[in-house]
């Protein structure tokens, strides 16, 4: 399970800083850190939630944050940054 954990804390960070960057214009971190964060995702984890399990592995691209505005959660990425940078 600890696989599983720290694969969601990275796939909530990366979602996070690709939303913060490509929508709201306000990156919460620089290149180089995001560029080592989304290479560290393994598309191919499950983690135990098949939606966004689908998505990682058919959406997600690590050389670019464009993918952050067909992530079906959107919404839960939204209320992270209005709990967490408001």
């Amino acid at each position: 399970m600890e696989g599983v954990n720290m694969e969601r804390k990275r796939r909530i960070k990366v979602a996070l800083a690709a939303y913060m960057y490509e929508i709201k214009d306000a990156p919460i971190m620089t290149d180089a850190e995001y560029d080592a964060l989304s290479y560290s995702i393994n598309p191919e984890e499950e983690t135990g939630n098949s939606l966004l399990d689908k998505f990682f592995r058919e959406e997600f691209q690590p050389c670019t944050g464009q993918w952050i505005y067909n992530h079906p959660d959107l919404s839960g990425i939204m209320n992270i940054e209005a709990r967490y940078f408001r």
